[in-house]
């Protein structure tokens, strides 16, 4: 099964049939604790109307905490809308998203994020069957919540979003996973493989715990999805799933999955190296990290903040002094 076959009209609208957009409606609405609500309404405000929604996922959805760092992903009209250097906005063009992150005391609970920013149009790109880089896709068919819309309308193109990314994955998972299995085990082969594709610090088995932690979910969700992107599939009483997928097709996914897998790590590297000039609040996430392993804050000037490379090296020696780095 190609790209092609597995894109999936998506249907635009309020409540209908369609039984996986019905699981993402609900997912997607989820009520939020207020403060995630009005932090995600106060980075959304910060780009001047250009902001069409912002989604919240990672750990803090999933365990419905606010310390850590909260996860969000701002969605907008066009990334140069976003307050910056055009140096960052044009870095942000070629290879989304920029990253950044806050701090903020909302209802008196001091909050911590760090925040994605893409356009829509990136967004939609990522989630593609098409897409090279896998990373998108693969965050966002898991769990996730829209946190902030500036529109119904525009609550809808993230739903429409974040239901290809869904799709995107389930037509992968039947192509990687294994030839008949319960609905689990096509998640986690999928995870193993993109997890594998990307340069993570987590351990190995973290898709299986991701899995596992909301099993009835992604065993609700595989079917609904199959059928969305026209897989094939039978089940048998058992619950046991098997996708009509010839050995020509599987070995044809495994030639484009090898494309995306070889691209991953060198993508994430390429990441990282542009985060180191346009990450926005990169000194002020770093001071907090010392801090949450340390227990030491040190002071830091704006000049500091604003230029956090030049910084850094007078930063590491007076943590070496305090005794925070060895």
């Amino acid at each position: 099964m190609g790209a092609a076959a597995r894109t999936a009209a998506v249907v635009a609208g309020g409540v209908n049939d369609d039984p996986l957009r019905c699981i993402l409606t609900e997912e997607l609405r989820r009520e939020l604790p207020p403060a995630v609500a009005t932090l995600a309404a106060q980075l959304a405000a910060r780009a001047h109307g250009a902001v069409a929604a912002v989604l919240f996922y990672g750990s803090n959805l999933r365990d419905a905490r606010l310390d850590g760092v909260l996860d969000f992903y701002v969605l907008l009209d066009r990334v140069g809308a976003w307050p910056g250097s055009r140096l960052a906005a044009l870095a942000n063009r070629l290879l989304p998203p920029n990253v950044g992150y806050i701090e903020a005391t909302v209802d008196g609970q001091a909050l911590r994020a760090k925040y994605a920013l893409i356009s829509v149009a990136q967004f939609h790109r990522g989630v593609s069957p098409t897409a090279l880089d896998t990373t998108l896709w693969a965050r966002f068919s898991q769990p996730c919540c829209c946190a902030w819309a500036r529109s119904d309308a525009d609550r809808e193109a993230a739903t429409d979003a974040v239901q290809q990314a869904v799709i995107t994955a389930a037509g992968w998972s039947a192509e990687l996973g294994p030839a008949r299995g319960d609905a689990l085990a096509y998640w986690r082969a999928l995870f193993a493989h993109t997890y594998a594709a990307e340069l993570r610090v987590e351990k190995s088995v973290r898709g299986d715990d991701l899995v596992a932690r909301d099993a009835e979910r992604y065993a609700r969700l595989l079917p609904a999805a199959w059928n969305a992107a026209g897989v094939a599939f039978e089940c048998t009483v058992e619950g046991q799933l098997a996708p009509r997928l010839s050995a020509s097709a599987r070995a044809a996914a495994a030639r484009r999955w090898t494309v995306r897998r070889r691209l991953g790590k060198p993508l994430n590297i390429a990441r990282l190296l542009k985060a180191a000039f346009t990450f926005d609040g990169a000194m002020d996430y770093a001071l907090w990290k010392v801090e949450r392993h340390s227990g030491v804050r040190p002071e830091v000037t704006d000049w500091q903040r604003r230029h956090p490379l030049l910084a850094a090296p007078g930063l590491y020696w007076r943590l070496r002094k305090l005794n925070v780095l060895r």
